[in-house]
């Protein structure tokens, strides 16, 4: 059982569950899920790595299972990252071109992204990506794609995600410790994007937002580009804390409490219904009411809402998004959550399904917006291996095309000295012949 360059690998390590799923790309371009498998999550803490047995112990569990579904062995992964430490920036770079009339290149492209990866940054952080935004070619700005364009200066607007060395690396100590190798970290607000929106919507302007169990992670998009990502850091568990404290109850009441009957608008709920818990020394059964519980929830989702509202402000762009918020996450389904999130933001919002992305047939029980991230992941690894492979083919061309002037040139040279050999050894055997013939 061995992994096919064909099939993908990614692993979504979250705060309340650690999600493996292995899929590949069918023939319509649709992404067909060959195994996936779920843990609850142990050792995770908003996004970072507190205990690194019991991460490395979850993580297992469901790569063990996922493989078994799938029949291969894993040999690599992609792997998402968010927490508390993420952070990004927007910057600009440029270089300088040798000749105002040769055409930019990819290549000319990727030595920019480069060199910003070489930018001064905080100790103990690392660049996690490099997003191009828009170019500028002698000062005309505003280009998309600057490839085919004459130009001696090159500078590009860049989006760079930022997170802690020390939190990534104890990520990939982790899956390594599972006998698998990351291939590359990638932002799971940007995953999330990639398995729930639409392109109408990426050019419209959207922001997604990926409600979890530790972490509420962010992504805005206007006019193709990506302009602002954020992860705020608590998500679902804190409503879910506030419930025990307020209720007096257990942990896993409260999250069944929250599931079942929980409501993000407390004046929608009746005033007369009860929900009944079991007393926890064994006496009497406590009773409460669902319009309690949704005041709990409401209270602390708007908070949250109020910090998502803020990240969308900061990016600018929050006049032009046409197309709202999308909501996605586990915790995006708690009932009238959007209804709430539209009232307080005065935007459109609906919640964001994976379905555009699988193949046909597959089940609803996978059509689900917790696993939104952990889809996303697939379909962001295929597209970074894809590029990847174009960028080793074109320099394979140019290295094939390089090769085959040097042939051509040293061949020509080859020949210009042999005639001159053979002009030089004629002009020779003249001269003995004309000897001779004085002789």
């Amino acid at each position: 059982m061995r992994q096919n360059e064909n099939i993908l690998a990614a692993i979504d390590i979250g705060t309340t569950k650690i999600v493996t799923i292995i899929g590949k790309k069918n023939e319509q371009n649709k992404l067909e899920i060959l195994g996936l498998a779920k843990a609850p999550s142990k050792g995770i803490k908003r996004g970072v790595v507190m205990n690194i047995e019991e991460t490395v112990n979850s993580i297992k569990l469901t790569i063990d299972e996922a493989q078994k579904q799938a029949g291969i062995q894993l040999k690599e992964v992609f792997v998402g990252i968010a927490g508390q430490h993420i952070k990004s920036l927007r910057t600009r770079g440029y270089i300088n071109r040798d000749s105002y009339d040769d055409e930019i290149t990819q290549k000319d492209i990727d030595r920019l992204i480069e060199d910003m990866y070489k930018i001064p940054i905080d100790i103990g952080e690392e660049i996690i990506h490099v997003l191009p935004q828009s170019f500028i070619v002698d000062n005309e700005p505003g280009v998309k794609n600057p490839i085919g364009m004459a130009g001696k200066r090159l500078e590009g607007n860049f989006h760079i995600v930022i997170g802690q060395i020390s939190s990534a690396r104890n990520i990939e100590k982790c899956v390594n410790r599972c006998g698998l190798k990351v291939i590359k970290l990638i932002l799971e607000p940007l995953a999330s994007a990639k398995a729930v929106l639409t392109e109408d919507e990426i050019e419209a302007g959207v922001a997604v937002v990926d409600i979890g169990g530790g972490t509420t992670d962010i992504a805005v998009y206007y006019d193709d580009i990506i302009r602002h990502t954020a992860v705020i850091p608590f998500g679902g568990n804190v409503v879910t804390h506030d419930i025990k404290e307020g209720c007096s109850i257990l942990n896993r009441q409260a999250e069944a409490l929250k599931i079942q009957f929980g409501s993000a608008l407390a004046d929608l709920e009746p005033d007369d219904k009860v929900v009944t818990i079991p007393s926890i020394s064994g006496g009497d059964p406590k009773e409460i009411s669902f319009k309690t519980l949704a005041y709990i929830i409401q209270s602390r989702m708007e908070e949250i809402i109020d910090a998502i509202i803020f990240e969308i402000e900061n990016s600018d762009y929050k006049e032009k998004l046409s197309a709202g918020i999308v909501l996605t996450g586990g915790g995006s389904l708690l009932k009238n959550l959007s209804q709430l999130v539209k009232f307080k933001s005065g935007m459109d919002v609906r919640i964001g399904y994976p379905f555009w992305s699988l193949a046909s047939g597959i089940n609803d029980e996978i059509n689900h917006p917790m696993y939104s991230t952990s889809i996303g992941l697939l379909l962001t690894g295929e597209e970074y291996l894809r590029t990847l492979k174009n960028k080793e083919s074109n320099l394979k061309t140019i290295e094939e095309s390089k090769d085959k002037t040097e042939e051509k040139v040293e061949e020509k040279t080859k020949n210009k000295s042999k005639n001159i050999f053979e002009s030089i050894k004629k002009t020779i055997a003249d001269i003995f012949e004309e000897n001779d013939a004085k002789l």
